[in-house]
């Protein structure tokens, strides 16, 4: 049986739009894209329904994740919640970007032997978020 990765898609929780969008584009250095809600689920801004996202560019078809940045009325960010981790190919390099974007270094580069290395930081809306790299 071939091993076949079931994630799809993640939604990062967050309180401030256009803050976190701007944290992950100068983190990442990837370009992040409105997504426009559906007639047929708009709600008015401050109830439990309403939501507004950012996606990462992805390919839905091809192996991999993707996801949003998404401000709703149903979740809220901060610590305790599920951790995404970011592909790199050094994790050095996000990390360095992460506290002039508005983030926090929580642990630097760290080895995780034959499975390589990895950083934990935290967004510019309190989620924890992590950088994996093989080098």
């Amino acid at each position: 049986m071939t091993a076949k990765n079931p994630f799809v898609w993640t939604e990062i929780s967050v309180s401030d739009l256009a803050r976190a969008k701007k944290f992950y584009e100068t983190v990442l250095q990837v370009q992040l894209s409105d997504l426009p809600v559906p007639e047929s689920m708009q709600a008015e801004p401050g109830s439990d329904d309403y939501f507004e996202m950012v996606a990462f560019p992805g390919d839905m078809m091809g192996p991999g994740c993707s996801g949003t940045l998404v401000r709703s009325g149903m979740n809220r960010p901060g610590p305790g919640g599920t951790m995404v981790y970011f592909h790199s190919e050094d994790c050095d390099i996000e990390t360095g970007r992460v506290e002039a974007a508005g983030g926090k270094v929580i642990a630097g580069k760290m080895s995780l032997g034959e499975y390589g290395f990895c950083s934990i930081c935290e967004d510019s809306e309190g989620n924890p978020i992590g950088f994996h790299s093989m080098k």
